[in-house]
């Protein structure tokens, strides 16, 4: 399983492949309610939690590198650095980020070699069982009490097999680390405002839509904020009832849509889908704003008619690429209802 990278779904499917690994650790956790007993080591119970991560941002996994120590680290989790390929890559002790004590013997523990926002980052976890290809429909939102202990770091709950899996936003513990590699909301600059138009925002991270909403509204666009693609799909449907019924123009409800491409019950990618097949709706821009959108996986929303992509962090990007996409779509006068 060491490369990952040939790995492919067919984009807008809403389905997903999830790497599962797990983390032997000390003691009971108190909070996660995955985690299994295994054979007592040294005299000691140890249980066993089980995680989950998107192929899409794996790179490959590895057995554990030689490190070296990083001066003036700001966490105790971050180990050092090792040299792959002449690239010079952190590790993360992930049981150690999370709070747990972990067991491992040195020669069993895994590394996880992850890219997203541009930025490449290792975890070493205990161990990996196997890549599971699901549908979004299957994934649970964490519910408050999982999200608060969790310090948000876990996006979305899976039933796989007799277990149940934690799907962690390994981005948030990347910018928890280093914030300079967080979203970031600069200023728009002077008199920047617009028509008001109407913007539908899709993304499951409550601080990221909030985010946006705040940065749009800035912007003189009127905001609208959802939790995932499934409620973002029903908006639209709801908007295109009142446009036949009315006789009214899908403007008179939306102008663009932005949407995160991860996110449970249904993605952004098949929300695009979803938008473009259809003979009123797919005149909506759609732009694309996740961690996923790389030189390798760009592809995937072109592939579904996505109008733009961005990645994170550039959040104050959206604003002057969505008007530019309103723009671009106002010069393109089309039917009427």
């Amino acid at each position: 399983m060491a490369q990952t990278t040939n790995i492919l779904l067919e984009a807008g499917t809403n389905e997903l492949e999830v790497v599962e690994f797990y983390l032997d650790e000390a003691d009971k956790p108190a909070v996660y309610a995955n985690a299994e007993p295994t054979p007592p080591a040294n005299g000691a119970g140890v249980y066993r939690g089980y995680y989950g991560v998107n192929v899409a941002k794996v790179l490959e996994i590895i057995r554990m590198p030689k490190v070296t120590e990083l001066p003036e680290v700001q966490h105790p989790s971050v180990l050092g650095a090792f040299n792959l390929r002449s690239r010079i890559i952190p590790l993360v002790d992930l049981a150690l980020w999370l709070g747990k004590i972990h067991v491992d013997a040195a020669d069993q523990q895994k590394t996880i070699v992850t890219e997203f926002n541009n930025i490449t980052t290792a975890f070493m976890v205990s161990g990996v069982n196997r890549i599971h290809r699901i549908s979004w429909e299957r994934v649970e939102p964490p519910n408050g009490y999982v999200a608060s202990v969790s310090h948000n770091t876990v996006i979305g709950v899976v039933q796989l097999e007799n277990r149940i899996v934690f799907l962690l936003d390994l981005e948030k513990i990347v910018a928890d680390l280093n914030p300079k590699l967080g979203l970031r909301l600069d200023d728009l600059g002077k008199d920047w405002t617009n028509s008001g138009y109407k913007a539908l925002i899709a993304d499951d991270s409550a601080l990221v839509r909030e985010m946006q909403r705040d940065l749009l509204e800035k912007a003189g666009f009127a905001v609208e904020v959802v939790s995932n693609g499934r409620l973002a799909w029903d908006r639209l449907v709801e908007f295109r009832r009142r446009c036949e019924e009315e006789r009214r123009p899908i403007t008179d409800f939306v102008h663009v849509v932005v949407s995160d491409i991860e996110m449970p019950v249904m993605d952004g990618l098949n929300l695009t889908s979803r938008i473009k097949e259809d003979s009123l709706l797919k005149h909506l821009p759609v732009l694309l704003f996740s961690s996923l959108i790389t030189d390798k996986l760009r592809h995937k929303g072109d592939s579904v008619g996505a109008d733009g992509q961005i990645s994170k962090p550039e959040v104050t990007h959206l604003a002057r690429r969505a008007l530019t996409l309103i723009q671009e779509r106002e010069a393109r006068p089309v039917n009427p209802v």
